[in-house]
């Protein structure tokens, strides 16, 4: 594959509440709109302020309708919320369907993430739906993802499975001062009454031992059904990344086929299934300066050659990457990061849409777009 086009979304605006722009989201309606979600704040790392806002466009990134911040965080007893990311996914005409990250910012000179315990600051998962191409939205109401009851970032949109039925996925973090072994899993959780109710879960990653951690899983939904998840894949006795792994269910999420190492180093996106039946992956490469790049797949992602590599967006200083000797190490990293998180959509046309954040700094961010096709 080779890139088609390219463009900016949204530029950090330095020095001001809007300086970083980053963890996107894009959604592809089967009319031609694209739409974009990002987080902005006046640094990576702030707790406050920080705002999720929506942008589109309707004419293939040429121009961008001006940023709006559609939902509002709702308290959760005496606890402040504010929404950390948002997901959109198109249901069919003009209907839509975000996915909201809530987290507790009633106390915003706590970090995000607590160095002592490994903890997560409070973090739910809202709903919201459009019935108008994404111009107005419901009121966001609460997923209730029992028995998750902890911390629960989101790692990605909702799925629509085969079966008919959605899955809301997201991974497990502590709450905020437990000092026992952080557990992680990868989730999904299952409805078939479009997010009223959610009776069944499955874990999809977890490592017993609790020395791998499949972070960031990233699942999508293959054009025959099948569902083929991709992990950011962290080591934390070596405190070292290994490879991105994969896993493969046949059966709509419930079960799961043995994970098996790609062979390709970084941080993915879902994958996407292209026209003549390949798959595309778009990653982040951090093995020196971080790039982004994509590979395609003959064999249903069990191997990305090397050869079908292509460049999707490349940083010309040096790497963002150092020693680590700990998870608090790993973290403090990624604080660090000014390239990543890139999101797919597949085009009406068979390209492939990536929005990712970039930028030469930390906490100057913006959200940038690419296409890319066959040749």
């Amino acid at each position: 594959m080779q890139i088609v086009d390219r463009g900016v979304v949204f530029a950090g605006r330095p020095e001001t509440e809007c300086a970083s722009a980053c963890f996107p989201g894009v959604c592809a309606m089967p009319g031609g709109r694209w739409l974009v979600t990002l987080r902005v704040a006046p640094t990576k790392q702030a707790v406050l302020p920080q705002r999720t806002l929506l942008t589109w466009s309707d004419d293939r990134g040429r121009t961008w309708s001006g940023v709006t911040e559609p939902w509002q965080a709702p308290e959760l007893g005496d606890r402040r919320g504010g929404f950390r990311a948002a997901h959109v996914t198109p249901l069919g005409g003009d209907r839509l369907l975000a996915v909201l990250y809530w987290v507790d910012v009633t106390d915003p000179s706590l970090p995000f993430f607590n160095e002592e315990t490994e903890g997560l600051a409070d973090s739910r998962i809202f709903l919201s739906r459009s019935d108008d191409a994404g111009a107005t939205w419901s009121e966001p109401w609460l997923a209730r993802t029992r028995p998750y009851d902890m911390p629960t970032p989101i790692t990605g949109p909702m799925l629509l499975l085969g079966s008919g039925e959605w899955a809301l996925q997201f991974e497990t973090n502590k709450t905020y001062y437990d000092e026992s072994p952080w557990r992680h899993e990868s989730v999904l959780v299952f409805s078939q009454d479009e997010g009223r109710t959610w009776p069944e879960h499955a874990c999809v990653a977890a490592d017993p031992a609790g020395r791998v951690f499949y972070w960031d899983q990233r699942p999508s939904v293959l054009p025959d059904g099948r569902v083929l998840d991709l992990f950011w894949t962290f080591d934390r006795e070596q405190a070292e990344y290994r490879n991105i792994h994969a896993r493969l269910s046949t059966d709509h999420g419930r079960s799961w086929g043995g994970i098996w190492d790609t062979g390709v180093p970084g941080q993915p996106a879902p994958a996407v299934g292209l026209p003549d039946g390949r798959l595309a992956m778009v990653y982040v490469d951090r093995s020196g300066a971080p790039q982004i790049k994509l590979r395609v797949s003959s064999d249903g992602g069990r191997t990305w050659p090397e050869e079908t590599e292509s460049l999707v967006y490349g940083f010309d200083a040096g790497t963002q990457s150092r020693p680590k000797g700990s998870m608090q190490d790993a973290w403090a990293e990624m604080g660090r990061f000014s390239v990543g998180l890139p999101a797919t959509a597949p085009l009406p046309n068979g390209e492939l849409l990536v929005a990712y954040y970039a930028g030469p700094d930390t906490d100057l961010t913006s959200i940038e777009w690419a296409t890319a096709g066959t040749s």
